[in-house]
């Protein structure tokens, strides 16, 4: 399988095409494009030491931990300075460390919320997001460059790096609190301790919120936070369908409040007192709200075309302009570093808001949710029903349909928009958008979106509308699109 270098980093399976000879190859593929954007004072150039600092960190996926020491060893080999995690630690963790150090670049070794079968990278800038666009066509164009030419990566050996003071340990946790608590009122929380359960999913958050709220008298109980590398035979994400152990600890009495993130600590989800999972869409509202109507603040808001448009009914109340970007943190990110904004974020988890730096985090994110709970002295299902009594009701769902053969996304696309219905579940197509796929918003601001895959035969169909009947038809015309293509 040949190796591709996304928006999101690179991702395969772990010893069939994500191997150390692999590894190796990619390392030196972004090492290269660095020293090149450094000649060309391009997007990657960031502060300048001698030699220039790179941090790296890694999560707790099977190997993840020698993935990183090779990619030290590269990256020294290179001529740069390496940060290494001392212990597997959250994603936002290492990409802050990268944007308070003035690092030229980092790596974090992790397959965020895929299978346990995958392991991968994801690259982050001097500001803290993930790399650009831009940035990951480079690392392509070596990549394919240096095979080409049949040039290996450059290598050193790992202990005589350290001698040489071109690899350092380091514990990114003690500056990644500091910054938490620039962002989080925990004086409120400690006014009104919670009895909490966090499910760490076996990944790399572990131990991170558990750890900064000692002190503020909530009870927390951690579940799933041992190491356990094959994340119990369940993917490491934070959706209801793999997150039984957290209702189950909440039905025993464990706790009124549940907060999950996934594999390396970027997404969330949390469950009610009542065991019901409260997905990103209403997380990303309650929090909304609270930003607005607690801490006044003010901003616009960012959201995926794939979010609820919940998000959109707020801020016409609050007079905030809303950007719609294609799917990916990425696209959110860049907004983050040009515009004032409030809060961003995407129905898989990934949420930030104003003071962060700019990348999707799951813990910030619950420590948020356990403010807005302490603070308002309402608990989650409250505060959910009340949002939804002012800006819903709403449904949503999201299903992929497996086609017989692959479609052009850009031409799929066109033909859905063009040949948009004047109507669906008997209520009227008042705005049709392509901003990544094709997407039907309705008079009752129900909503249909159909995105083609880039990379497989699946048509990605999410639905959002105000009563389950309208899901229903929403999602029966996605079938009818599947069926029409297939």
């Amino acid at each position: 399988m040949p190796i591709h270098f996304g928006t999101d980093g690179w991702r395969a399976v772990i010893s069939d095409t994500f191997t150390f000879f692999n590894l190796r190859l990619v390392i030196q593929a972004i090492a290269d494009a660095i020293h090149a954007d450094e000649h060309d004072t391009g997007p990657l150039k960031g502060k300048q030491s001698t030699p220039r600092d790179f941090v790296v960190g890694f999560d707790t996926r099977f190997l993840s931990d020698r993935y990183a020491r090779d990619v030290a060893r590269v990256l020294a080999a290179n001529g740069f300075k390496v940060l290494l995690a001392q212990s597997d630690c959250p994603t936002p963790a290492i990409s802050y460390t990268v944007h308070k150090m003035g690092a030229i670049a980092g790596i974090m070794v992790t397959a965020s919320h895929n299978a346990p079968r995958y392991n991968g990278i994801k690259l982050k800038a001097p500001y803290g997001g993930s790399a650009s666009r831009e940035q990951c066509r480079r690392v392509e164009v070596y990549l394919t460059d240096n095979e080409a030419r049949g040039r290996g990566p450059n290598q050193m050996d790992f202990e005589l790096a350290r001698e040489m003071g071109l690899i350092e340990r380091f514990n990114p946790i003690p500056d990644y609190y500091e910054h938490l608590r620039t962002l989080i009122n925990f004086d409120a929380i400690a006014d009104n301790p919670q009895h909490i359960v966090v499910d760490s999913m076996y990944g790399s958050g572990r131990g991170t919120i558990k750890g900064i709220l000692q002190g503020t008298g909530c009870e927390v109980h951690e579940i799933r936070g041992e190491m356990n590398p094959g994340f119990g035979g369940v993917h490491p994400e934070p959706i209801e369908r793999y997150l039984g152990s957290l209702a189950g600890a909440i039905s025993t009495g464990l706790g009124t409040l549940g907060l999950a993130t996934d594999g390396d600590a970027d997404r969330l989800g949390a469950m009610d007192e009542r065991g019901n999972f409260i997905d990103p869409h209403k997380i990303m509202a309650v929090a909304l709200r609270y930003l607005v109507e607690n801490r006044g603040m003010t901003g616009c808001v960012v959201r995926t075309v794939s979010t609820t448009r919940m998000i959109d009914r707020l801020a016409e109340k609050y007079d905030l302009e809303v950007h719609e970007t294609p799917v990916g943190f990425n696209y959110i990110a860049d907004l983050m570093l040009k515009e004032d904004v409030l809060i961003g974020g995407e129905e898989s988890g990934g949420i930030s808001f104003k003071g962060n730096i700019p990348e999707g985090d799951g813990v910030l994110m619950s420590l948020l949710l356990l403010e807005i709970v302490a603070s308002t002295g309402a608990s989650l299902f409250e505060l959910v029903q009340d949002l939804l009594k002012e800006v819903g009701p709403t449904h949503y769902t999201r299903t992929d349909l497996r086609l017989k053969r692959p479609v052009e996304k850009r031409k799929l696309t066109q033909r859905l928009a063009n040949d948009a219905p004047n109507a669906i579940g008997g209520e009227t197509v008042s705005e049709v958008a392509t901003t990544d796929g094709t997407k039907y918003i309705l008079k009752d601001d129900s909503w249909l979106l159909i995105r083609p895959s880039g990379t497989e035969p699946v048509l990605r169909v999410y639905a959002e509308g105000r009563s389950p009947e309208m899901v229903t038809a929403l999602l029966d015309y996605g079938e009818k699109v599947a069926q029409s293509v297939s």
